[in-house]
C-alpha cells in the first residue's frame, strides 16, 4: 500500500509482469540512495527494509519527517535525480541521467535486454540495450525511449516456449535478476573443473568458440522457435558449428575461461534475442 501511496498505480503497471519481481520505481530509488552512500544492497526494485531504513537515513539527513515512505518530498531530497521521477514523463535519450534513466535500464533488463550498470545515466550500453528492445518489439531502434517503448514494455515478460533439461547436474550459484547493481542473465552451475556440460535440449551448434574476454569458451545451440541457449566459461569445446546436437549429448566441459573467479558453467536462455530466466524452462 506504500508503494501505490508513493508512486500512484500507472507507475506500477508500467513495467507490466516485471512488477512482480521488482518495481522500477523501487529500482530507481534505490540506485539514488545508493550514489548518496545510502543504500549499499541490490537494485532489487524491493521497498524492503534495507531500503525504507536508507530512505529513513535520506530523510533524517534533508531534516523531513522519518517515516521511510519515499513521498514527494523525500525525492526531492535526491536533488536533480529525484525530479525525474516516474519513469513516462519524459522520452529519454543517450546523455540522459535522473530516477526515469535508471528505472528504464531495471525494466529493459527484466524484458531480457540489460545494459551495464543500473546507474541512472543514460549511455551507450543503455543505448544498445534499447535498440535491441524496440528491435524485438517492432519499434524503430532510434534508441529514444517514448510512448511506444513504454507501451512495450508492459507487456508480459518474455517466456521460452521450449522446455530445458539441466545442462549440469549440481548445485546453482547465482541466479538470474539483479546483483548489486548489475542484472546477471543466467544461471552459474559451479562445478569441478572438466565436469562433463550437456546439451540442454536438442538443437544446432550456432557458434563454438573464443566468445571474447567475458564470455571465455562457448557454445551457442539453436533449438527452433527463435530459442537459444549458451554455455560459457568452458575448459574445452566437445562439438562444432553446424552440429546437430541431441539433448544431454556433451557439448563441452566445465572451465574458468574468460572472466570468471573460479570454474563453473554459465547457462542462459534466449528468446528471439531477449533473455529469459533458464529456472522457467526447467
Amino acid at each position: 500500500m506504500a508503494t501505490l501511496t508513493v508512486f500512484g498505480l500507472a507507475a506500477l503497471v508500467l513495467a507490466g509482469s516485471a512488477v512482480a519481481t521488482g518495481n522500477p520505481e523501487i529500482a530507481a530509488l534505490q540506485v539514488g540512495l545508493r550514489a548518496r552512500g545510502l543504500y549499499p544492497g541490490t537494485v532489487d526494485g524491493v521497498l524492503g527494509p534495507g531500503t525504507e531504513n536508507a530512505v529513513r537515513r535520506l530523510q533524517r539527513r534533508a531534516g523531513l519527517p522519518v517515516d521511510g515512505v519515499p513521498g514527494k518530498r523525500t525525492r526531492k531530497a535526491l536533488g536533480r535525480y529525484g525530479k525525474r521521477a516516474p519513469l513516462g514523463g519524459r522520452a529519454l535519450l543517450l546523455g540522459n541521467r535522473g530516477w526515469d534513466v535508471a528505472a528504464l535500464q531495471f525494466a529493459l533488463a527484466w524484458h531480457g535486454f540489460p545494459s551495464s550498470a543500473i546507474d541512472g545515466t543514460f549511455g551507450s550500453h543503455t543505448y544498445e540495450a534499447l535498440r535491441k528492445f524496440q528491435r524485438r518489439e517492432g519499434i524503430a531502434p532510434d534508441g529514444i525511449a517514448g510512448p511506444a517503448t513504454f507501451a512495450a514494455l508492459r507487456a508480459p515478460l518474455p517466456r521460452s516456449p521450449l522446455s530445458m533439461a539441466h545442462p549440469l547436474i549440481g548445485p546453482i550459484g547465482d541466479v538470474f535478476g539483479p546483483r548489486g547493481n548489475r542484472f546477471h542473465a543466467g544461471l552459474d552451475f559451479p562445478a569441478p573443473k572438466g565436469a562433463a556440460i550437456g546439451a540442454a535440449r536438442s538443437g544446432r551448434v550456432v557458434f563454438a568458440g573464443w566468445g571474447g574476454s567475458g564470455w571465455g569458451n562457448l557454445v551457442v545451440i539453436a533449438h527452433g522457435s527463435g530459442v537459444r541457449t549458451l554455455y560459457a566459461h568452458l575448459s574445452r569445446i566437445a562439438v562444432k558449428v553446424g552440429k546437430n546436437v541431441s539433448g544431454g549429448a556433451t557439448i563441452g566441459f566445465v572451465g574458468a575461461s574468460g572472466r570468471a573467479t573460479g570454474p563453473h558453467l554459465h547457462f542462459e536462455v534466449t528468446v528471439r534475442g531477449a533473455n529469459v530466466d533458464p529456472l522457467s524452462t526447467f
